[in-house]
């Protein structure tokens, strides 16, 4: 990315308004040199210094992220108080005119610009690394998320096999049983129903089916 469309350029946008053609035409622009650039530098980053607070359903501790930042209450609430003075003024009115009336007010409230700026600044880059800092988070959520599902997945279909197993191994016993017993029963046969029957109603180790069934 050349030098007129740098970190320069982008801090100046915060301030300038442009038209809005030419501003989709540069931003365009832009995202196509960064989606092309080879080792191109990501855009600052805040470190911080504290714990990054969670964002539940994507709803972001703004003040949390910036404290993380080291920014304290005090800076936070310049940008605050700036952004309030532009919220209250006319949609209409001109960008001069608004700077004039913010610094104004500013002025009164006793904020320096450049601590405003400074703030605003610091901001921007703790937003940053906490996208940042999110992303590399759900890098790893995905990366542990495939690995544990793969393992699952291994697990579900030893599992399968497993079960897959069984059920043969059982059918085969019941096969072997029952070709057994056949071959038993020829010997039973072989001595006749009734003196099979007298047998097992005398014999004190053996079940009378009838009783069985009842």
């Amino acid at each position: 990315m050349n030098e007129k469309k740098g970190w320069g350029d982008t801090v100046l946008g915060w301030f300038v308004v442009r038209d809005e053609a030419a501003a989709a035409a540069t931003a365009a622009e832009e995202t196509t040199e960064a989606a092309t650039a080879v080792g191109g530098a990501e855009p600052p980053a805040a470190t911080f210094t504290g714990e990054l607070p969670a964002a539940p359903g994507g709803n972001v501790d703004f003040p949390g992220v910036y404290t993380a930042a080291g920014i304290d209450e005090e800076h936070q609430s310049f940008v605050g108080k700036a952004a309030d003075l532009l919220r209250n003024l006319p949609a209409q009115t001109e960008p001069a005119v608004k700077r004039q009336i913010v610094g104004a007010s500013l002025k009164a409230f006793g904020v320096p610009v450049e601590k405003i700026i400074e703030a605003a600044v610091a901001e921007i880059q703790a937003l940053e690394g906490y996208i940042q800092a999110g992303a590399e988070d759900t890098r790893k959520v995905h990366e542990e998320g495939e690995r544990r599902t793969a393992l699952l997945t291994e697990q579900i279909e030893k599992l399968r096999r497993v079960m897959e197993e069984r059920v043969a191994e059982q059918t085969s016993v019941m096969r072997a049983c029952n070709d057994q017993k056949l071959a038993i029963q020829q010997v039973l046969e072989f001595f006749g129903r009734e003196t099979v029957a007298r047998v097992v109603r005398e014999s004190p180790k053996l079940i009378d089916p009838s009783e069985r069934k009842a």
